[in-house]
């Protein structure tokens, strides 16, 4: 009888059950037990029968046949809460699968439930009226982030090995160099976003938080492929987990920006990021140059054109509902009513515009940039944001001026574990041109070989 979760990767697990080591419903049950016990918050919403059902027919020949996965809240799953983690829509019910989850299932995931986010995903921080804080298994008084900040923590908190995740902003990057996990954003539109797509701002890009970059891997090859739903989305490319360390990466050009010209950057923080940048420069075979990395600052431009999609989900409701909303969001949605009209849309446009030139022209001289994920290690579980870097303030964009450029651009980026700073996770970013993902793999699999990460962290599942 399997009495705890599995610690390893979602591949391992599913070997295990083709081995006939451990069952799909064992495997289960002891989940569910673990994160009944758990302190971290991750779930907000839990569906024991739907997933023993399942289980019992889970079919392990699949490529996650039988694991347990969490479903970020933000994504639709039929007949199950559609909050977007707020007390606002806390009666809203889905009634669909999201074509990722529904893809999820066909390859034979076991859904347990939704793990928290930040409401409407606007912040890197989980912590909501409606579900309270997410804590973080390094350190339960630090947040694992947001918005994908319950599945981060539910994986590296040792309750299941694989979780959704998007990310708008740096929503996957964020969390998972919080925790300690590996995270990747994917080019947009590599994985389709419908039904009922919302265009949007054009940023957020949808994946999965894992323990190992196999994992990463294998979950594209599950999820990735154009969907008519979603005109946006790519045409499917085969071949990721199968393609893993098959590129030659010696001899291309990197630049390492650790706070991409327009960050605030902890001094320990980025000291540990060259270290660890130049180590695996080696690794990789990287030819680092000098390259003079100065992107726009973009976080209000972000935010209010994000703003826009609040705006439409909270419909009739506002503004009574003010009151019930986090006080990021009630801030953001009150300073874009007074702010957002057709000249500062055209200034957005105009930011997007230098933003893109911006990033093409620096992958005209080189093909990565390594960078901090973040300005810091992560900060308190119940916020609020950091204001202060360096014995400097800063102002509350500089906690998404790292991530959010890769996201307005479309390109991929990845977050790779390396090491710890006071005692909590810190990740370096590796930014790659459009439909990269593949070297990017390549790179963090090399990472994970030379500089191993812990799967969980410490002591869990606690």
């Amino acid at each position: 009888m399997t009495s705890e979760p599995w610690l390893g990767d979602a591949c391992s697990l599913v070997d295990a059950f083709r081995a006939g080591e451990r069952s799909p419903l064992e495997e289960l049950d002891a989940t569910l037990a673990a994160i009944d016990a758990s302190e971290l918050n991750a779930f907000s919403y839990l569906a024991p029968d739907e997933a023993r059902a399942e289980a019992e027919r889970a079919d392990v020949s699949l490529p996650f046949g039988g694991v347990p996965v969490g479903v970020k809240e933000l994504s639709p799953v039929s007949g199950w809460p559609l909050t977007e983690a707020s007390v606002v829509l806390r009666d809203r019910v889905a009634t669909h699968d999201s074509t990722m989850v529904q893809r999820l299932r066909d390859a034979g995931s076991v859904l347990v439930g939704l793990t928290t986010a930040s409401e409407f995903g606007g912040v890197n921080l989980t912590f909501t009226k409606l579900n309270g804080a997410t804590l973080n298994p390094w350190n339960h008084d630090h947040t694992p982030g947001g918005s994908s900040g319950g599945a981060a923590s539910a994986v590296a908190g040792g309750l299941v090995p694989l979780a959704t995740g998007g990310d708008g902003g740096g929503s996957i990057r964020i969390p998972a160099a919080f925790t300690g996990l590996p995270g990747l954003k994917n080019t947009y539109g590599r994985i389709p976003k419908g039904p009922d797509l919302v265009i949007g701002s054009l940023t957020a890009v949808s994946g999965c938080l894992s323990r190992s970059v196999r994992d990463m891997a294998r979950y594209l090859d599950v999820c990735n492929g154009f969907d008519s739903r979603d005109p946006y989305s790519l045409p499917r490319v085969e071949g990721w987990e199968s393609g893993l360390g098959s590129y030659d990466l010696r001899g291309k050009r990197a630049v390492i920006a650790v706070d991409l010209g327009v960050a605030a950057v902890a001094d320990d923080v980025a000291a540990a990021v060259v270290a660890a940048a130049e180590d695996l420069a080696r690794t990789w075979g990287l030819e680092l140059v000098d390259v003079p990395v100065k992107l726009p600052e973009l976080s209000l431009e972000w935010a209010l054109a994000g703003l826009a999609e609040v705006r439409k989900d909270l419909g009739d409701l506002w503004p009574d509902c003010m009151g019930d909303l986090t006080r990021e969001i009630r801030f953001g949605l009150r300073i874009a009513e007074k702010m957002y009209n057709i000249d500062v849309r055209a200034k957005i446009e105009a930011t997007r515009v230098r933003t893109n030139e911006a990033m093409a022209d620096l992958f005209d001289q080189v093909d990565f940039v390594i960078a901090s994920t973040n300005p810091d290690v992560a900060f308190g579980a119940e916020g609020p944001l950091p204001n202060v870097v360096n014995g400097v303030e800063v102002s509350p964009g500089n906690n998404g001026a790292l991530t959010i450029p890769a996201n307005i651009y479309g390109s991929p980026a990845l977050s790779i574990p390396v090491g710890t700073v006071r005692g909590l996770p810190v990740g370096l970013q590796v930014l790659a041109p459009h439909h990269r993902e593949g070297w990017l793999l390549d790179m963090a699999l090399a990472a994970e070989r030379e500089r191993p990460w812990p799967l969980v962290a410490p002591g869990a599942p606690r």
